[in-house]
């Protein structure tokens, strides 16, 4: 049992004043989960708890309360609404039997105004409960934001991952009907395995963005214009079941450059995905090849709603997103560092006739001497 003078509040006052204030002090009893005070209600006085254990808690949303503290021993407790003079800021309940010193409100102030020192103790213990309080809420708010963030990226593998994964199934159902054809097994088979192909680097692409590293990059030297119409040969069945076609402004150039395939057609992905749910009643993207300089630029426009306002500053930020329901905005993050990756940029704006524009500009090799 812990006396009141050997409290951590009152350890340092001299023992004439610790004498006076024991005088002050009546003591109290509550059984295992009785309330010794409520939230809201008037601060009548201070508690220092002699044995036992309080629970201090807190409403906050829907009428949930939220556990603030547990104190034992030697811990006080009550003091806020007696110095501030506002009502209780959070229920105490008794944990367990408990025994109590209580000090009346106008004895307390009293006290204090008398004894610098029991002043100055009040302002130490205040500011190290504040630093405990700031801690212990800031830990709360990382783990949230964590926990958070697993779910945004649940939340987007599931998304990106949808299309893929409907197309395997679609394809290994009509690959086992009887009316199927060895040359349409074999046209399935290829179907699938560019979906596990494409199933893959999403992942790997997600996991290189969590890691925060450049991984392995390597360039193949190769037709820009046969790597175009293989990604668009690709991607028009996809989109053509939401009502929307892809047509070439101009043939992509035919010279050789070095990409990386693979992810490059993420990149392609990625921006016509967009496209696609920017037009959510069916349109047409286009795409415009330039030789401009020393660069290969590839646009891709839509005929949507344009980049919103509150977009324009933030569209290659991670986690940027606004207005969809899917997704959390990793997409033209990840399409910015393999840009960046190949020595390119990438660019966005809203095209003059309507639509939004991006695109992405890659060097082109020198030509050998």
């Amino acid at each position: 049992m812990t006396q009141l003078e050997s409290s951590r509040l009152f350890i340092e006052l001299p023992p004439n004043e610790a004498a006076v204030l024991k005088t002050l002090a009546h003591e109290r009893k509550f059984a295992a989960g009785e309330v010794i005070f409520r939230e809201g209600e008037v601060g009548d006085g201070m508690y220092v708890i002699a044995e036992g254990a309080v629970q201090i808690s807190s409403k906050i949303s829907f009428g949930d309360s939220c556990v603030l503290s547990l104190f034992h021993e030697g811990d006080h407790f009550g003091e806020m609404a007696v110095l501030d003079d506002d009502t209780r800021s959070a229920t105490a309940i008794a944990q367990e039997p408990t025994r109590v010193y209580f000090i009346e409100r106008m004895d307390l102030l009293h006290i204090i105004d008398k004894t610098p020192r029991l002043a100055l103790a009040f302002v130490r213990e205040i500011s190290r409960r504040l630093r405990e309080f700031n801690h212990h809420y800031i830990r709360d708010v990382l783990e949230s934001e964590r926990l958070a963030l697993v779910g945004r990226f649940a939340g987007s593998i599931v998304h990106d991952l949808k299309t893929p994964l409907n197309i395997i199934g679609l394809s290994a159902e009509l690959s086992c009907r009887s009316t199927a054809t060895p040359e349409m097994r074999i046209q399935y088979k290829e179907r699938i395995n560019k979906q596990v192909d494409r199933i893959s680097n999403m992942v790997n692409e997600l996991l290189e963005f969590t890691r925060g590293s450049q991984t392995s990059f390597i360039l193949a030297r190769m037709s820009y214009a046969d790597f175009v119409r293989q990604v668009i040969t690709e991607f028009r069945p996809e989109i053509a079941t939401k009502g929307v076609t892809i047509q070439l402004e101009n043939d992509p150039p035919d010279i050789l450059t070095k990409i990386n395939p693979p992810r490059l057609t993420r990149v392609f992905h990625n921006l016509i995905v967009n496209a696609t749910d920017a037009m959510p009643n069916g349109g047409t993207i286009t795409l415009r090849f330039q030789l401009k300089g020393s660069e290969l630029i590839t646009e891709i426009r839509d005929t949507g709603k344009g980049i919103a306002p509150e977009m324009k500053d933030r569209l290659f930020q991670a986690f940027a997103t606004y207005g969809k329901a899917n997704g959390t905005g990793l997409g033209l993050s990840i399409c910015k560092k393999i840009i960046l990756d190949h020595q390119g940029r990438i660019f966005a704006q809203n095209a003059a006739t309507g639509g939004a524009v991006f695109g992405f500009a890659i060097p082109i090799e020198p030509p050998t001497t």
